[in-house]
């Protein structure tokens, strides 16, 4: 199992990548990605942390995150002169199913958010491996139809990324393609049923963990992989309706230079950049930490 690995890779190699430093510079092409603030989001309660999915609204003034062990999340996010400096938890509810009764144990581990141009959330479960709507304030969720494929995916690579598409649609892929040269199969709902609209290439050791579009339509994903000195990310953009899917890689990072980095959310701020806000996975693990890192995508031309 993906996950299992994680851990045991964490308990024998994380003491050791704090040893030797591993905040390798990160490796990015253009369009220049400018990380403008990296910080840790911690909260004493027991059931804070897990964190694999978040949506930020409009300004930049709130986010709504879920974990991985049911629970929906809503916070202010503080800032001076555009730039965050702390994130402060507002609401939270345990996630629940259609009839109000809170999610238990497998069928509790949300993994990705979306929130479609209404406002509307909606959330991917793994394991039972489904996406439904979720009112943020109860906790409830509605599942949506399945794709016959969802059935097969693996137990605990399944749908690790959602995003909402501006006209409205819903997009998904697994987090393993069931080969390292078989590319990702990408899923959209139409609002009735999923079909698969698209073929996401496959590089090196990279999985999807999420995945969300800005206003021009333009996919932006999250990946990750795990190395003995730590966890390493890289976030890629694509055109879905260029021939070759206009693939660029943003940023490449070095092992250890964030920590376990599973959710993403793109929006755009008053001076008109795109915002990448990223927030890890801590696992529930000591030695990890709640991190939420900002990028901002600089515009054609510019420099960092």
């Amino acid at each position: 199992m993906q996950r299992r690995l994680e851990r045991k890779l964490i308990r024998a190699f994380l003491p050791l990548c704090l040893l030797m430093s591993c905040a390798a510079p990160a490796a990015q092409t253009q369009p220049v990605v400018q990380v403008d603030s990296v910080l840790t989001w911690a909260h004493p309660a027991p059931w804070f942390g897990g964190f694999s999915g978040v949506e930020v609204n409009a300004d930049g003034t709130r986010l709504t995150a879920v974990s991985d062990r049911g629970r929906v999340v809503q916070a202010r996010m503080l800032r001076k002169d555009g730039r965050l400096v702390a994130v402060e938890l507002d609401k939270h509810a345990p996630l629940k199913g259609p009839k109000g009764n809170a999610l238990r144990d497998k069928m509790r581990d949300a993994e990705a958010l979306a929130q479609d141009d209404t406002g509307q959330l909606y959330v991917a479960f793994e394991h039972s491996h489904h996406v439904a709507r979720l009112d943020p304030e109860s906790g409830v969720t509605m599942p949506l139809p399945k794709h016959k494929d969802f059935s097969g995916f693996e137990p605990n690579a399944g749908m690790e990324t959602l995003a909402a598409h501006p006209d409205g649609r819903l997009f998904t892929m697994p987090e393993r393609s069931g080969a390292e040269d078989r590319p990702f199969p990408l899923y959209a709902f139409d609002g009735k049923a999923w079909s698969i609209v698209g073929k996401i290439p496959r590089r090196g050791p990279f999985l999807p963990v999420d995945a969300d579009f800005a206003e021009d339509g333009t996919l932006y994903l999250l990946e990750r992989t795990v190395t003995p000195l730590g966890f390493r990310s890289r976030i890629r953009s694509f055109d879905l309706t260029a021939p070759n899917l206009g693939e660029t890689t943003l940023l490449t990072s070095g092992p250890g230079q964030y920590d376990n980095l599973e959710a993403l959310s793109t929006w755009q701020d008053p001076a008109g950049q795109t915002r990448l806000t990223l927030l890890s996975d801590d696992n529930f693990f000591p030695v990890q930490r709640n991190e939420v890192v900002e990028l901002i995508l600089a515009k054609p031309g510019s420099e960092d």
